[in-house]
């Protein structure tokens, strides 16, 4: 995601990272260049993305990604979104 991110950045586009706090206690993100927005849960996170995404998209990643993107297309299915 980092290099997706940092590709948007370069060509004029607006980023925002949405961390959970396990994320950046453990380390598991690196340097970004973009704005972050920290957040306390990873139910906060999808939320949060939620609120401010107009589109999504689901890159190799471990169990949390798919429950994202099942949720996602949960709220989409039911109009929640």
């Amino acid at each position: 995601m980092g290099c997706v991110s940092t590709a948007a950045v370069v060509h004029g586009r607006r980023v925002l990272d949405i961390v959970p706090s396990a994320f950046t206690e453990k380390n598991l993100i690196g340097k970004t260049c973009r704005k972050e927005l920290k957040v306390a849960t990873m139910l906060e996170r999808l939320l949060k993305m939620m609120e401010f995404g107009d589109a999504f998209i689901a890159l190799p990643g471990g169990f949390d990604t798919l429950e994202e993107l099942f949720q996602i297309v949960s709220w989409a299915q039911l109009s929640i979104h």
